[in-house]
Order: structure tokens, then sequence, then C-alpha cells
């Protein structure tokens, strides 16, 4: 991680406040969560058996937790606390958490690549016929923000990995829903084969720097493969 000074302080919390608002307007609910889960939540998610050379993980009296990496497993518990009807949905839920990643020391890089850091993180709960109009209302968002910020950005629809949980048939349903709001974006993008998260297909972005260098960004995925699991 990274200090903050305390005029980059000021300039930090002044874009959090920003980016906060601009999710109430679309819907958001923001909510806060654990830092760390025991380990028994991660197996269950298949975080664990896909992703925990990443995690950091310790012995709390004589069981296995680990910082969290991600948000997800943790927003689907909290989604689902108390039962739910379809006439509620979508949810919104917005996280401007901690998250830990354990990266190898090679791939550090200022700030764009750190083990300690927040995001604006959100899961969007859904039916499947709500997922293009959500998805694009998700490239909307990201569009009205870069434009703000003077970003400009390449996207990528990342497919199915060698190794990936869940039914081949969910997979492609995914894969061609996220393509249908691909399309319907009017915005220019490219396949990426192969480059989906064990979990679900994605869409990728990365922006330009001031030196015209591209950096990962933010991505919208499609995490229904192991929503089952965590009920």
């Amino acid at each position: 991680s990274c200090f903050w000074l305390p005029k980059g302080t000021i300039i930090r919390n002044t874009l959090q406040k920003w980016i906060q608002s601009e999710y109430l307007k679309r819907g958001f609910a923001e909510v806060v969560t654990p830092n760390m889960y025991n380990t028994k939540l991660w197996e269950t998610s298949g975080h664990w058996q896909h992703y925990a050379e990443n995690m950091f993980s310790f012995d709390v009296e004589k069981e296995k937790y680990a910082l969290k990496p991600m948000n997800c497993p943790g927003h689907c518990l909290l989604f689902s606390h108390r039962p739910r009807s379809w006439r509620e949905l979508p949810v919104r839920l917005a996280d401007f958490g901690v998250l830990h990643r354990n990266e190898l020391s090679g791939a550090l890089s200022g700030l764009t690549r750190v083990r300690r850091f927040q995001q604006d993180d959100a899961h969007i709960f859904c039916t499947s016929e709500q997922i293009v109009d959500e998805i694009r209302g998700c490239l909307d968002f990201m569009e009205a923000i870069y434009t703000v910020l003077g970003f400009t950005y390449e996207l990528e629809l990342s497919t199915r990995p060698a190794k990936y949980l869940g039914e081949l048939e969910v997979w492609d349903d995914a894969e061609s829903r996220l393509k249908e709001a691909l399309d319907g974006s009017g915005a220019t993008w490219q396949l990426n084969p192969g480059d989906g998260a064990f979990y679900g297909p994605k869409i990728d972005i990365t922006v330009h720097d001031a030196l015209r260098r591209l950096s990962n960004a933010p991505l919208f995925s499609l995490i229904s493969n192991y929503l089952s699991g965590l009920n």
C-alpha cells in the first residue's frame, strides 16, 4: 500500500465522496462488510480452490481465516441474510472497503498494482432478463465518470478460461448477454478469448495514462456460477 500525505488525502477523500454520490444517483445502496472471513466461505465460493495463492491467510483459534481480496462472497451473504422476492430486484450494493491481495513483488506498480487497496466495488443482484439492461447501465456509468476525468479507454470481452467453475451452458448464456450489452452500447470492443475469471466472463476495461500506457481499470463480470453454494 502507499502513504497518503495530507494534501493527497484531501484529493482522495474528495474523489471518494464524489463517486459515492454518483452511486446513489444510480440506485446503489452503500454497505460495509468485514475485512476477513473464515476460509470455509472462500471454499464455498470457489475462491480458495482457484485463488488461495493470492490471499493472505492465517490461523485464529485453530480455524483458518483470510483477508478478503474481493467483496463478492460477502455481498452474497449480505444479500441472503433474509428471504428475498423477485419484486425487489435489481438490488444494487456498493462497497468502499479495504481489500488485500498477495501480489508477487515483481507485479507491484505505483498506485495501480498494490497489495492493500480500496475500490468502488459494487454488485448487482438481478434476474437473467435484467442482465443486459444492468450491464448497459454500468457502461453508461463508467462513460459518465471517465468523461469527467478525461480518461480514454478500451473494452474487451474476456471469455471462459481453461479452468472454470460451473456449467458450460451457464457460461455460454452469460457470454452472450455481455456481448449483447456491448453491442447495444455502441462502443468499440474486442474479444479476449480464455481470459475470463474462473467464476464467469467479464468485460475488461483498460485506460490510457498520461504517457498513453494502458493500465487495467474496472471490470464488469457475471458471477452466477457460485451463487448456488451461497444461497
